[in-house]
């Protein structure tokens, strides 16, 4: 455990403490037993920023979605839903979406908005909060959503029209993205750099209080327009109490003690400590815990950058005998708890249409060694060298590798980095082999495949390995023109069964989301992008006992 834990702790019960002055606030009748309006949870990379156009990572996405909306929502099936667009309709040639508007969202409560601080939402926000993101003195890291999109106009209060420059089918749920949600030009316009910790949104939650890698607080947001099929009106909760222990074994000790609600994901540091070795919730914490899994969007893997000098990483004969080294069945059970699904099929993961069940690479140790000493015949080499490059988290999957291909003549080096040297020097073409990860901004395969179109390459995008086909590159641009999805299914199924076969990857597993609640939080949801939805959230007023 940390030695940092006590100043941990002390910035832990100053946020409990004004969790405690805010439920005080009430009136004294209202202020009974309203702990369970909130909803406490820890995020220990800290939030950047509270800006919807700068909502890149989990972090700051978490907190957007509360606070903020757009014209389309996810639902936890991933299918394209309405949020403030009521309806769309699309031309036929596929270039023009004209959606109508609620007229019953209201921005957050703002002296900025005149006499009674309030104002209604209008297409003309739109416009603006969309044109915003390619904007040179935002520099959103949203702005490449509107590389394709030609103009955007308000026809009126009520209706707004998007045309693109080219069709582009997964354009709704690329919509859904918290980077395209709306907000107010005035409050912007006031506090410019500054709205990123003075957000104006629209979302079921307002902004309350931050103090800055201590505590993040939300209060209910009155004036939200969604209502439960009983027409009760959302969110249920309170608030929402954010801290910031960048700790993680600091955060499991928390939650455990039941001082925060909700724990994310499995880190490697306390895994052992909450799962079996085969991924079931221990026995003494079932009567306090529940635990819900779900596929996840996101494809762990090797890559292997093909422009690279290295004889090695030119051969596609040692590049399948990667692949075939491994055992990615006893990765995922010894290493990860059983959290994750071994990618033996393509790149796309399970959960999204698209996904190819193909035979892919399993572990075929004598296959694998037939093809390095073929190898070493035909170049009267010695054992092939080659250098895995990875961040720390991922160290004991890549050493795991490093030992299985060791076994079949590979001399593996292992190049440990922080994650933004990785990151950085991935992007320049400067690592042979890095370990990596594609988590689904919206719900298409083309946000995978897009990873090995021959324009893309790094640094004007994100295809890493510097693949390049040509059937493969047409492909691609033919599936972007196809409106029907099973059609366009067999365009991404014959691409990703190509990446299979010319091997400029080695997918290690499909991810899976494992959320940890306690027993009286009802109505959290999961979803294949993770994505932390708190408008129908419910705690209990008895927690269980620890």
């Amino acid at each position: 455990m940390s030695r940092y834990l006590p100043i941990k702790l002390i910035n832990l019960a100053q946020t409990l403490l004004y969790i405690t002055l805010f439920l005080s606030s009430c009136t004294e009748k209202d202020s009974q037993n309203r702990e369970h309006l909130v909803f406490r949870y820890n995020e220990h990379s800290n939030i950047t920023s509270l800006d919807p156009a700068f909502a890149k990572d989990i972090r700051n996405i978490w907190g957007c979605n509360q606070l903020y909306n757009g014209l389309t929502q996810l639902d936890d099936s991933l299918q394209v839903q309405p949020d403030i667009a009521t309806s769309w309709e699309v031309s036929d040639n596929g270039l023009q979406y004209t959606f109508q508007l609620r007229s019953d969202v209201y921005f957050h409560k703002s002296e900025l908005f005149g006499s009674d601080s309030t104002r209604s939402v209008t297409a003309q926000d739109f416009v603006y909060s969309l044109e915003r993101l390619r904007d040179p003195e935002i520099a959103s890291p949203g702005g490449w959503i509107l590389k394709n999109v030609n103009h955007i106009t308000a026809k009126n209060p009520h209706t707004l029209t998007i045309v693109l420059k080219k069709p582009f089918p997964a354009f709704l749920g690329l919509l859904s993205m918290k980077f395209c949600s709306v907000v107010p030009k005035e409050v912007i316009t006031h506090y410019k750099n500054t709205f990123r910790s003075h957000p104006i949104g629209t979302g079921p939650f307002k902004f309350q209080h931050w103090e800055e890698n201590i505590k993040l607080v939300f209060r209910k947001n009155e004036l939200y327009y969604e209502k439960d099929k009983h027409g009760v009106p959302l969110p249920y909760l309170e608030a929402v109490a954010i801290t910031f222990l960048p700790d993680k074994q600091s955060e499991l000790l928390q939650f455990v003690q039941g001082n925060i609600d909700f724990l994310n994901s499995l880190d490697p540091s306390y895994k052992d400590e909450l799962l079996t070795p085969i991924g079931k919730l221990r026995d003494k914490y079932t009567e306090q815990i529940n635990m819900i899994t779900a596929p996840y969007l996101n494809t762990e893997y090797l890559g292997i950058f093909l422009d690279s000098k290295t004889p090695e990483i030119q051969s596609i004969a040692l590049r399948k005998a990667i692949n075939y080294g491994f055992d990615r069945k006893k990765m995922i059970t010894y290493l990860r708890n059983g959290i994750g699904t071994p990618a033996n099929n393509g790149f796309i993961p399970k959960g999204l249409p698209g996904f190819n069940a193909q035979k892919g690479y399993d572990y075929q140790p004598k296959i694998a060694k037939q093809l390095v000493d073929k190898y070493k015949k035909e170049t009267k080499n010695q054992a092939p060298k080659i250098t895995i490059s990875t961040g720390g988290q991922y160290l004991d999957i890549c050493e795991y590798i490093q030992r299985e291909l060791q076994k079949i003549g590979f001399s593996v080096a292992i190049d440990v980095m922080p994650p933004s040297t990785l990151r950085k020097q991935r992007s320049a073409g400067n690592l042979d082999i890095f370990r990596s990860s594609w988590v689904a901004d919206y719900p298409d395969a083309e946000n995978y495949l897009s990873l090995f179109y021959s324009k893309n390459f790094t640094p004007n995008g994100p295809n890493y390995t510097h693949f390049k086909d040509l059937n493969y590159d047409t492909w691609y641009e033919e599936a972007l023109t196809i409106t029907d999805q099973h059609k366009r299914i067999i365009h991404y199924q014959k691409m990703d069964s190509l990446l299979i076969q010319k091997a400029p990857i080695i997918p290690l597993y499909y991810d899976q989301v494992v959320r940890f609640t306690q027993k009286n939080v009802f109505g959290l949801g999961i979803n294949a992008i993770n994505l932390l939805d708190l408008r129908r959230v419910q705690k209990s007023k008895k927690q269980a006992k620890h």
